[in-house]
């Protein structure tokens, strides 16, 4: 490739937006995976609809009989 050649694709490469939108739409699913995980990860709810769902297992298991 020749140095004109190059720099023509280097313009046309630093002037391409088409990809922004992927980048921005990554971002926003990253984030989203981040406040999820505060949400059910260990010190968010997630602990204590575990026990919520313990309970109700345990209360099935003595319910239903075998």
């Amino acid at each position: 490739m020749s140095e004109s050649k190059l720099a023509a694709f280097m313009r046309r490469f630093a002037k391409d937006e088409s990809g922004i939108s992927a980048v921005e739409y990554g971002l926003l699913a990253a984030g989203i995976a981040i406040g999820l995980w505060e949400f059910v990860g260990p010190g968010g709810i997630g602990g204590s609809l575990q026990s919520v769902f313990e309970g109700v297992n345990e209360g099935l298991s003595t319910a239903v009989p075998e």
